[in-house]
C-alpha cells in the first residue's frame, strides 16, 4: 500500500507507525514473559524447586511437562511469544491524510483495496487548493 501510494501521489509522504492496543492488552503482553520464563524455570530447575517455593509435593502438570523437557520449553517458549505477539497488535489499519482520516479498519471491519484507498486519498487531496501567498503557494 505505502509503495502504491508514493507511485501514484509522487512528493507524498507515507508514515507506517504502529496503532497501540488496548491497555488491558498491553499489561497482559507485559505478564506472559513472566509466566513463560517462569514456567520455563521450574522445568529446568526439576523437582528440587518445589520445597523451596514451600510445596511440598509437586503438582500433577509439572510431571507432565517434565515427561519431555525439551518439548515443554519449546512449546512455551512458540505458545508464549504467540500470545504475547497478538496481544501486541491491535488490527488497526488507518490511513490519514494532511491529518483527516480517511480510511479506519477497526470502524469499517475490513481492508480496502488498493484502487479504493488510491480513490479516497485522491479525494482528499483534491479538496485542497492552493492560495497564493507572498510569492509562495500555501496548502489550505
Amino acid at each position: 500500500m505505502k509503495n502504491m501510494l508514493e507511485a501514484a501521489f509522487p512528493g507524498i509522504n507515507v508514515i507506517l507507525e504502529n496503532h497501540p492496543p488496548s491497555a488491558l492488552k498491553h499489561l497482559l503482553s507485559k505478564v506472559v514473559p513472566i509466566v513463560k520464563v517462569g514456567i520455563i524455570g521450574i522445568v529446568v530447575a526439576g523437582e528440587q524447586i518445589f520445597p523451596r517455593l514451600g510445596i511440598a509435593t509437586p503438582p500433577s502438570w509439572y510431571y507432565s511437562l517434565s515427561v519431555n523437557k525439551f518439548r515443554s520449553i519449546a512449546g512455551t517458549w512458540l505458545l508464549g511469544n504467540f500470545i504475547q505477539s497478538y496481544l501486541q497488535s491491535s488490527g488497526a489499519f488507518e490511513v490519514y491524510c494532511n491529518g483527516e482520516l480517511v480510511f479506519s479498519k477497526l470502524m469499517e471491519q475490513r481492508f480496502p483495496s488498493e484502487i479504493e484507498l488510491r480513490d479516497l486519498v485522491s479525494k482528499r487531496l483534491t479538496n485542497f487548493r492552493v492560495v497564493s501567498g507572498i510569492g509562495e503557494g500555501f496548502w489550505s
